[in-house]
């Protein structure tokens, strides 16, 4: 009777920890990312920017499952996601200081050209600041950023759900082509 009792206060002080570690004192669900101290929002809606036209011809097909290669956040990579839109477009890395003032952002993945105010058509070189229009991130709508770089491509919106503690992402924007594989 002792080892029993013993073993179930073992089992629940290991789920206490396990489900402490889990918690979190996120207040939308939201995770940091991997490298930053930010919140991203993981979910988010079907609309795209006005402007951003649907891929003719995507390596990746709407409603087709494929495998996360390299991942935004923490429990991104490694999962399996569904495809829920491909659009060609300009994707950008950025680095900015959100407008609640918090740690600066390095290099952040991704910013679409429809999601740059005044962007027009043509890709912009590394350097050139710009101002957001998007809310990937706490702080991040209507901030200056300076590019960090530019790739011609198609950008993905996907559903998918984390490998680090099974939360469902919907509409997440945006992954890149090299970012997902067949699976």
């Amino acid at each position: 009777m002792k080892n029993k009792k013993l073993v179930i206060g073992i089992v629940s002080i290991v789920t206490a920890i396990i489900l402490s570690a889990c918690s979190g004192n996120n207040d939308n669900g939201a995770q940091p990312m991997q490298g930053h101290s930010m919140k991203m929002d993981h979910s988010g809606t079907s609309e795209v920017p006005k402007g951003l036209e649907e891929a003719e011809n995507p390596t990746y097909k709407v409603g087709q499952k494929v495998n996360i290669k390299e991942g935004h956040m923490e429990g991104m990579k490694g999962a399996e996601a569904t495809i829920v839109g491909a659009y060609d477009t300009i994707a950008y890395t950025i680095s900015y200081t959100p407008k609640d003032g918090g740690e600066k952002v390095e290099n952040h993945k991704w910013v679409i050209q429809e999601e740059i105010v005044d962007a027009g058509t043509e890709p912009l070189q590394p350097g050139t600041e710009v101002k957001i229009d998007a809310d990937h991130m706490k702080g991040m709508d209507g901030v200056t950023a300076v590019i960090d770089s530019a790739e011609k491509t198609t950008v993905y919106m996907i559903d998918f759900t984390l490998t680090t503690n099974g939360e469902k992402v919907t509409n997440h924007k945006w992954v890149t082509e090299s970012e997902l594989e067949a699976k």
